[in-house]
């Protein structure tokens, strides 16, 4: 450790005083150790580990995926999947022993005294049913207040996490809500109750800076407000910053490192405490300036409009997801386009593919447009312009061997599947994966891994330009940071270009060498990543920069450096 970069930034209404005055722990968890089935990597998930919650506390557990950090909170909760058991130790909520409690008792203390937010609200709230309807239906399977009580509670809790609309809110299915609120609905949810602790597993993993700064403000005042003490789990040491009173930091099942929020992160001890410190993305352009080059790839005017309703009883509505926008990508070139949800970025990338139809403009690959072809024409052009995505384990067929799934491609265009698959074997090692393992699925991989399998899919049919769709957002830090490297490495020895679409402006700083902010569809602001990163001009690019977590004023962040 040769010092810090940077003065290291705690937000100065999470601190607390340590040494006096601290209240009885609510929740203590002691010598936990968590078995993992027989030809795991380890025997333990978690291997005799110690946590004490306290009322009007958060507690930052931090780590990468695999550290046991998540699998701590499922134990807390009773939620532990049937392919592990707890191996010894106890959970103490307030001397009533969790791991000794029939089932109907857990069901009991769920909700009640202990409620848990979880990562991807989507896929735990039911699509089918309205939002009043799935918080109504938690005082039901608790059997308490009326119905028309309950209809009640639901409106006032929906205004309590600070829905915009509530009323309508209470009355939409959870696919017609944006991604911050529907994690709302899930705080509303775990708070119905009025528990004493609160579990929150990554809430703000996948959404962009300013809806992740409206929820961390969101529970550290709800948190003060009821006195709960609460278990916030994140990779992410900007989060830690903004939000912890204390942090454990986890490795491999174990506790490495724990203390007050200010000790951990000014003074970190553990090795592997700096790693993940040392791997947050600074918010200064690390991208090479690049000499400008030819235009691969020129975009005009280009536009996109989703129709929504029609028919007898709805009016059409119109929702401009692009809107008149245009630039140029030169060889060798990364261009970022960041943004919030929403702000049609996403849209952008999948026209740019023709996974979608442009309402309107043009996009002029080598001269062909994108938007005008179809047939044997659109086919030619397509392989010269790939798309990474978001969500590999989504995007990759469960029922394919990952070395298949990489040679798909070429062999759709006519290549010997002999060779396909030997050109799939050298993308795995380009990629940094054994190529013995192509013969495995991608469940058997990590999500890192995945995404490497991902680029080698993108790379397998040897285009000019990589469209890259939020490639890295759901990654440890870490992982996060191997990934960029490797597309930057791959981007120079390949001469590719590269649209990097992101929500994550520390991100963008490392590999971009221009940055295109989009704000409701449009462009606002256009630079190079020193300017835009350095001294951005539009208000709304200032209000991104002002929302990353651990920053507090102008031109700061929380980075240490080995």
């Amino acid at each position: 450790m040769t010092g810090f970069n940077h003065e290291p930034i705690i937000h100065p209404e999470r601190t607390v005083e340590h040494t006096k005055g601290r209240p009885n722990p609510v929740v203590c968890i002691e010598h936990l150790s968590i078995a993992l089935p027989a030809g795991a990597d380890r025997a333990f998930a978690v291997e005799r580990v110690n946590f004490k919650l306290y009322p009007g506390e958060i507690l930052c557990v931090v780590g990468e995926s695999g550290s046991g950090k998540s699998m701590s909170a499922n134990a807390l909760m009773g939620l532990l999947p049937d392919t592990v058991r707890v191996a010894q130790g106890r959970i103490l909520l307030q001397h009533v022993d969790l791991l000794k409690q029939p089932p109907e008792k857990l069901y009991d203390l769920r909700g009640n005294r202990i409620a848990m937010i979880f990562q991807e609200p989507m896929s735990a709230l039911n699509p089918l049913m309205k939002v009043s309807a799935q918080i109504e239906e938690v005082f039901e399977a608790h059997n308490r207040l009326t119905q028309r009580e309950r209809r009640t509670k639901a409106l006032e809790l929906l205004t309590e996490v600070g829905l915009p609309d509530p009323e309508r809110a209470a009355q939409s299915y959870p696919f017609q809500l944006s991604g911050g609120q529907r994690q709302r609905v899930m705080i509303a949810m775990a708070l119905a109750l009025e528990p004493q602790v609160l579990i929150a597993d990554e809430p703000t993993t996948a959404l962009d800076v300013t809806t992740q700064a409206q929820i961390l403000k969101l529970i550290a005042r709800l948190q003060k407000d009821r006195n709960m003490a609460v278990m916030f789990i994140t990779h992410d040491f900007g989060v830690v910053a903004e939000i912890a009173d204390y942090v454990t930091v986890m490795q491999l099942g174990r506790i490495v490192e724990s203390g007050p929020a200010e000790k951990v992160l000014y003074s970190p001890r553990h090795p592997y405490t700096k790693k993940l410190i040392a791997a947050i993305p600074a918010l200064q352009s690390g991208a090479e300036t690049t000499v400008a080059m030819p235009a691969v790839l020129t975009v005009e005017g280009l536009s996109k409009t989703y129709h929504t309703g029609g028919g007898l009883f709805n009016r059409q509505r119109d929702i401009h997801a692009v809107k008149d926008v245009s630039f140029s990508l030169g060889r060798g070139e990364t261009l970022g386009i960041v943004g919030e949800s929403g702000s049609g970025k996403s849209s952008v990338g999948r026209c740019l593919v023709r996974l979608q139809m442009p309402s309107a403009g043009r996009v002029l690959l080598c001269g062909k447009d994108m938007a005008r072809l179809d047939g044997a024409e659109l086919r030619a052009v397509r392989r010269r312009i790939q798309m990474i995505f978001q969500d590999p384990y989504s995007s990759l067929n469960p029922r394919q061997k990952v070395g298949r799934i990489i040679a798909d491609g070429p062999i759709a265009y006519g290549e010997n599947e002999t060779e396909a698959l030997r050109r799939a074997a050298e993308l795995m090692e380009m990629v940094g994966l054994e190529a013995k393992s192509m013969n495995r699925f991608p469940h058997e991989f990590s999500g890192g891994q995945r995404q490497r399998i991902g680029i080698a899919r993108a790379l397998a049919l040897k285009p000019e330009i990589i469209v890259a769709d939020e490639a890295v957002s759901a990654l440890d830090v870490s992982i996060q940071a191997q990934v960029l490297d490797l597309l930057t490495a791959l981007k120079k020895e390949l001469d590719l270009s590269l649209v990097f679409i992101t929500h994550d402006l520390r991100v963008a700083a490392q590999i971009c060498d221009r940055v295109m902010v989009m704000r409701r569809g449009e462009v606002v602001e256009t630079g190079s990543g020193a300017a835009i990163f350095g001294a951005p001009e539009h208000p709304y690019t200032q209000s991104l920069i002002a929302a990353i977590p651990g920053r507090v004023r102008e031109g700061e962040i929380l980075m240490m450096r080995q």
